[in-house]
């Protein structure tokens, strides 16, 4: 039976539910600081445009990390791969989870993790109100791509898109 309701401050964790049916992949976005380099899981990241090539994502205003992520005028998405659950894990505790991983360091200081299913390099275009986030737009400068499964996200647990 569907329960309904209509969102209000005192059933926001109805509404995370009801917004964790919409099954995602899960990225992690990196940037460079003046307190070295940081990431944040994320699953609001989306495709805007081809032509300019735009992509966009939502990170809360509340976050402890929100202030090197508003406005990093470049940062990279990485789309994760379904045996990396403990990347995303790492960053979704630890904005300084880079040990022990295989990275590299973009041209512009950005911190760029390896092995990932994609990786789309950004450059900053807009910041947009979204109520308790920001909409972040970024203009693809580069990308990779490689061959695998994705790591998904629904209902508050992780799993694996593949091809059908």
């Amino acid at each position: 039976m569907p329960e309904c309701f209509k969102p209000n401050a005192d059933n926001t964790r109805l509404l995370r539910d009801a917004f964790g049916r919409f099954a995602t992949g899960v990225t992690v976005i990196t940037a460079a600081s003046e307190d070295g380099p940081v990431g944040i899981t994320a699953n609001s990241f989306s495709s805007l445009s081809l032509d300019p090539a735009l992509v966009l994502w939502s990170p809360a205003k509340g976050s402890r990390r929100f202030k090197y992520f508003e406005a990093a005028p470049q940062f990279a998405i990485h789309i994760l791969a379904d045996d990396q659950a403990d990347v995303c894990e790492g960053f979704a505790r630890n904005m300084h989870a880079f040990d022990n991983l295989d990275m590299t360091t973009s041209a512009q200081g950005v911190p760029l993790i390896n092995n990932c299913l994609a990786r789309l390099e950004c450059r900053h275009v807009a910041t947009h109100p979204g109520g308790d986030h920001v909409i972040v737009v970024g203009q693809v400068t580069r990308a990779e791509i490689n061959q695998g499964n994705a790591l998904g996200f629904f209902a508050g647990k992780y799993g694996v898109f593949q091809a059908a």
